[in-house]
């Protein structure tokens, strides 16, 4: 490092060194009296520069400076001849209010002298804290308003989950107080409905999301209600389901469920008319993207085969798988033969990477 012949230009660096420093910036002597300081440092204390020199820090505004932990600070990197940063300290600036100050100090000693110096300098976090605090302030305002939004979501949930049992008990108590058996089926399968979208509501109360529903874990919670509420131990049937995982918008998946629920609650009613060894249903859905494919099969009875590609029929259960997937932006395929019949609802195009093994 380059000595200087004259201790004056020594100085003179010195002080410019302090001048170009933008934050406020001091020079204390080893008894913590101003020796130098920047503009910076007068005009945001509003110190007076022609009183300042020689006066101790803690004198300069009495008692603005008279902090306890700004002695503390100071002692301490003079005691242990260390550097020490990032020492928050709160003091009322005139003009300026309550601020938050942010110090550095270091004491720099002296090789031919025991007098010493300690370089303090300061920067101003106030607007820093006050945003921070702000946003966690928002944080947890957000926070409580999705608790709550989660606790009057659960609350829906419930009641129209009661509102739709309700329901299906009066539509079976008019099935069993009918004549005409036309009427009962009709009855019937209006119950039926309704028992299909309360599957549906029931397990939407179980999945974290209320904008996003995880589609795997939804669809096997769902299909094992359909089975323990549907099968009966005189014809049982196995009910298996394999599907990606990923989040779907949660009205989307109202709609898959019901979907889901219709096909299944048919194939256990319609399938297996009678006792059938290994008797199954079989769930898939498959992700793709932004496209979807999602298939209902079973080992069933089926149908005659045909020589066209089968379509929804005219049946209500048919008509709303219909309509639901044309919601989705999706088409049916409907395949049936006597080893068993296949729903397969797609959106875009998508090839199937799960072998159907129903």
């Amino acid at each position: 490092m380059r000595q200087f012949e004259n201790p004056e230009d020594a100085q003179t660096l010195a002080l410019a060194l302090v001048e170009a420093i933008p934050e406020p910036f001091v020079i204390l002597d080893d008894k913590f009296c101003v020796v130098a300081a920047n503009d910076p440092f007068y005009d945001t204390f509003q110190v007076d520069p022609t009183r300042a020199h020689g006066i101790t820090l803690y004198d300069l505004d009495k008692p603005q400076w008279d902090i306890p932990d700004l002695h503390r600070f100071l002692e301490t990197v003079v005691s242990q001849h260390t550097q020490i940063s990032g020492i928050e300290v709160e003091r009322d600036v005139p003009g300026l209010g309550r601020r938050v100050m942010l110090m550095s100090a270091r004491k720099v000693d002296y090789a031919r002298t025991t007098n010493s110096n300690t370089l303090l300098a300061f920067q101003d976090i106030t607007e820093r804290r006050r945003a921070e605090a702000e946003k966690q302030a928002l944080l947890e305002h957000t926070e409580a308003l999705l608790a709550q939004q989660r606790v009057l979501f659960q609350e829906m949930q419930h009641r129209v989950a009661n509102s739709l049992q309700i329901i299906a008990n009066i539509l079976t108590l008019k099935a069993r107080g009918v004549a005409l058996e036309e009427t009962r089926q009709h009855l019937e399968d209006a119950r039926q409905r309704v028992m299909s979208v309360a599957t549906v509501q029931s397990h939407l109360h179980l999945t974290d999301g209320i904008d996003q529903i995880e589609m795997s874990g939804y669809l096997e919670k769902l299909c094992a209600g359909l089975a323990a509420s549907m099968i009966i131990n005189s014809r049982p049937v196995r009910i298996d389901v394999i599907a990606d995982e990923g989040l779907v918008p949660s009205q989307n998946a109202i709609s898959l469920g019901l979907i889901v629920t219709e096909l299944v609650i048919n194939a256990i009613k319609y399938a297996f008319p009678g006792p059938r060894p290994n008797a199954r249903i079989f769930v898939s859905y498959e992700i793709s993207d932004m496209n979807w494919k999602l298939t209902v099969s079973d080992n069933g009875v089926g149908r005659a085969a045909v020589s066209e590609p089968a379509k929804p029929g005219s049946g209500l259960g048919s008509i709303i798988v219909g309509a639901l997937s044309k919601q989705l932006e999706a088409h049916v395929d409907i395949s049936s033969t006597v080893a068993g019949m296949s729903v397969v609802i797609t959106r875009g195009t998508f090839t199937s990477r799960i072998f159907n093994a129903a």
